[in-house]
């Protein structure tokens, strides 16, 4: 039989010979099932999708999504032949007698779940999917819908592709990728031109009085309660009564309006909703989303809140931006409170080490990739670099090409910026926090980005050696007087924030006096008076000792006082310095301490080199605590391990009490702070609030050593105790060790970690195993535990080079943007939006980079 090419021409087949040329790949077509994923937004390798001028190819076995620069590679890899094309294409309307637009669209409906092109007005553009079967290698198209001619299992197989829902979804309310609509009423939205201004502060409920849970209708300016918000806010239902009375149907929550965004409700959709309008919406009631933000409780009350805010100052607001395009200069779109990986990608991406290791490699990454490679870190990672430093999306517009396209009456998209949604989705897998759609703290995504960089390094190639170097501490007994030296490794300087340097504590102290009365007045809030620290008191305080909580000595035999001091063993290429701003008030509410730091642009710590032993220095016998074992062990109140005073400040912030006990029992009594984390982790667990079950000998009982990610079969710690072990900066398999000679006790462990600074040599079952958690790419070659710590050691005089800002009262809040000097010149990162910087707000950054200069 003769098989006609049917693209690009005027060929036809009959029915007959479309079957017959299906026939020999028919047991390789495959109907999606409940649990599989298909990609057919997004290709495995880049960033094209069906809005792409060359569509996608979904393979009709993988369900995998691929570019038209990587079909070949996955054809050639797999054998695979037949691919769904999607392609959606943007029509300009025809013209009608009156002048407006006629609709003109071949396809009734969108049948793609892909965003539109903000680009394009709706009132002169539509758009229009299609769908076709490619066989390879002869790139023969079939045409769909096409039911008459194509055998059964392959129209139930398109069909059921077509109608996959994404693979980001899941079916966890809080996961992230359950992504919100827009709504359908966003773009039509009627406003009622009734003069109605919302005003700072003061809100009621115009039917009740009520002060909190309260809801603006963006129809008509009405500010009334609710009670059917799945956030379970208290409310006598005026707002959803007033909806069934007027019919108006969106409505947005005070004190959720950030310059990111706002809670919208849709009545007549009964569910959440994106208003992409919902800045103009708040305009006509007088609202501008760039003054407000959200308050600790949920509230909003602009009375409290400083005329010039940091969420200005960092984001430049109020200065003309001049964009900028190219290589280097891509933005990321933010996928709901993603903003914090877009920073930490963002600075990661440009650092040389980091480019040449995954974009100078991406041939070498993507043709040796594993079969899914959406599962693989180093293919997402070298996917997500070359995005960004590619230029291939950020190109600026140019108009004399639209006018052309315009006059071909067919747009070819130009994208801008990416979407990292697939790379989110892997390196957030397992996490409750990252992976959820919470606000996460940039530090601990660096951390855990660096710790899936060492699991997942090729051969002796890791980036992440930049960032590491050692620190040396002094552990020294008050009472013997005795030291001990150990070195762990670490990947961030934590700066504390010596609030008592302030050079300002006149101004401050006047400041809250008049905040205080014009809070109590509800007037107009002064202006903000933030304390100036000097960068020199904060690395002073860094290097002086600090106290050592239960410290057991060794040469007493006893617990006693002792006295710790860090100093660098060796400095790093890549120096991160973290101002700790995050911590807890008098109530444990995380709140952020608005401070100003004049950042050094060159900044020398070779004065906090560590010397190790010195002359006259005694060191403290190598020995471990003791295990107490108690005699009649079911007789024994376990309970007397427990903290209970951590206990009660947890419960005191509205947690179950049970639930409080298993927090700072799990976490080895290691404070309320450690505790409070653990609780954010667990809280959506069924068990969540049931009684602690603790075994004969203090151990988790097997129900609850499951819950914490503990291996039975094989001995292996609880996941939960290992992690937090491994965010101190040891290394894994060293957190392994001490638990398991510690029979899991997390405050033990840590101890056996300092009194054991020479780790034993694992065993290579053990490594095995480790790297068979791990690592989901069977190429990896992974580390074992006697290699020495890789360091890049030098001079410590180092040049800033970039800096992470946060802006909101803490870190389960508010937003992040990054500032990279590129070229000589400073470069604001604002997800999407990518310009060049004017007034760099060095002295309000979270996370600093210095990059060391050479000697």
């Amino acid at each position: 039989m003769q098989r006609a090419a049917l693209f690009g021409g005027e060929a036809q087949m009959a029915a007959g010979d479309v079957g017959e040329l299906l026939v020999p790949y028919m047991p390789t077509i495959r109907v999606p099932k409940s649990g599989d994923r298909v990609y057919k937004t997004e290709c495995a390798f880049s960033y094209e999708s069906p809005d792409s001028e060359g569509g996608l190819y979904v393979c009709m076995n993988t369900f995998l999504g691929f570019g038209r620069e990587h079909i070949e590679r996955h054809y050639r890899k797999t054998g695979q032949c037949v691919y769904m094309h999607l392609k959606r294409h943007a029509i300009k309307k025809v013209p009608g007698a009156s002048g407006g637009a006629l609709p003109k669209r071949r396809n009734a409906k969108l049948f793609l779940d892909l965003e539109t092109n903000g680009d394009l007005s709706s009132d002169d553009f539509e758009y229009e999917d299609e769908a076709k079967l490619v066989i390879f290698p002869d790139h023969y198209e079939i045409a769909l819908p096409n039911i008459e001619e194509l055998p059964a299992l392959v129209t139930i197989a398109c069909d059921a592709l077509l109608s996959a829902k994404s693979p980001y979804r899941k079916q966890d309310p809080d996961s992230w990728e359950e992504e919100l609509q827009a709504s359908k009423h966003a773009k039509t939205l009627v406003q009622l031109d009734n003069g109605v201004r919302i005003p700072p502060s003061g809100w009621k409920c115009s039917k009740c009085d009520l002060r909190e849970n309260l809801w603006l209708n963006l129809t008509d300016g009405s500010v009334l309660c609710g009670k059917w918000f799945f956030d379970g806010s208290g409310g006598n239902g005026h707002a959803l009564e007033h909806y069934k009375e007027m019919g108006y149907p969106l409505a947005v929550k005070l004190g959720t309006i950030t310059p990111d965004g706002a809670d919208v409700y849709s009545f007549d959709e009964e569910e959440p909703v994106l208003d992409p309008h919902i800045a103009k919406h708040l305009a006509h009631f007088g609202i501008d989303m760039l003054q407000m933000q959200v308050t600790e409780n949920g509230l909003r009350d602009n009375d409290i809140k400083p005329r010039v805010s940091e969420w200005e100052v960092i984001q430049e607001a109020g200065v003309k931006l001049k964009p900028m395009y190219g290589p280097g200069y891509t933005g990321m779109k933010n996928l709901g409170n993603s903003c914090y990986l877009n920073a930490v990608m963002q600075t990661i991406f440009s650092i040389p080490e980091f480019q040449r290791a995954y974009v100078g490699n991406l041939p070498r990454i993507f043709d040796y990739s594993p079969l899914d490679p959406t599962q693989d870190f180093n293919t997402q990672m070298a996917k997500l670099g070359h995005g960004l430093l590619s230029g291939q999306y950020s190109k600026p517009p140019m108009k004399s090409e639209l006018i052309e396209q315009v006059m071909k009456e067919e747009h070819k998209p130009q994208q801008s910026g990416i979407s990292p949604r697939m790379f989110k989705a892997f390196i957030s897998k397992g996490h409750p926090e990252f992976s959820s759609n919470r606000q996460q703290d940039a530090q601990e995504f660096f951390l855990h980005l660096m710790n899936l960089v060492e699991r997942n390094a090729v051969g002796s190639e890791n980036p992440s050696d930049v960032f590491r170097f050692l620190v040396e501490e002094r552990t020294q007994c008050c009472q013997s007087r005795k030291v001990r030296y150990t070195e762990r490794v670490d990947y961030i300087m934590q700066l504390p924030v010596a609030m008592e340097a302030a050079t300002n504590k006149d101004e401050l102290i006047a400041y809250e006096l008049r905040r205080r009365e014009a809070e109590a007045a509800r007037r107009a809030p002064p202006e903000l008076v933030r304390a100036k620290i000097p960068f020199s008191a904060c690395l002073q305080a860094f290097s002086e000792p600090n106290n050592v909580d239960d410290f057991w000595s060794s040469a007493l035999q006893a617990k006693s006082a002792g006295v710790k001091t860090s100093r660098f063993a060796s400095f790093p290429e890549y120096l991160v310095v973290q101002i700790k701003k995050f911590t807890f008030g008098l109530d444990w509410v995380p709140k952020k301490l608005d401070v100003s730091i004049e950042m050094p642009d060159i900044l020398d710590i070779n004065h906090l080199r560590a010397r190790g032993l010195q002359p006259g220095e005694e060191e403290l016998p190598d020995v471990a605590p003791p295990i107490i074992i108690p005699d009649d062990p079911k007789g024994t109140d376990f309970s007397l391990d427990i903290d209970e005073s951590a206990v009660m400040q947890l419960a005191e912030m509205g947690f179950p009490l049970e639930a409080c006990r298993k927090a700072v029992y799990y976490t080895g009594n290691m404070g309320a702070e450690v505790a409070f984390n653990w609780i954010i982790a667990h809280m959506e667990e069924p068990d969540f609030a049931e009684p602690l079950a603790i075994s004969a000998f203090g151990g988790v009982d097997s129900t609850a050593a499951a819950g914490l990610g503990a291996v039975g079969l094989d001995n292996q710690p609880p996941e939960e105790m290992v992690a937090i072990i491994v965010s101190m900066g040891f290394q894994r398999n060293v957190a392994i060790q001490a638990l398991k000679a510690t029979n899991n006790n997390l405050e033990r462990a840590v101890e056996w970690i300092f009194s054991h600074p020479e780790p034993e040599e694992e065993s290579e079952p053990a490594l095995d195993a480790m790297d068979m958690e791990n690592n989901v790419n069977a190429n990896i070659l992974a580390a074992t535990g006697s290699e020495e710590p890789r360091i890049k050691d030098g001079p410590g005089r180092y040049e800033l080079f970039g800096f992470i800002s946060h802006m909101g009262t803490s870190t389960m809040s508010g937003h992040y943007v990054c500032h990279l000097k590129k070229e000589g010149r400073w470069v604001i990162f604002n997800d999407l939006r990518v310009c060049a910087s004017e007034r760099p707000p060095k002295d309000l950054g979270y996370i600093y980079f210095y990059h060391r200069i050479p000697s």
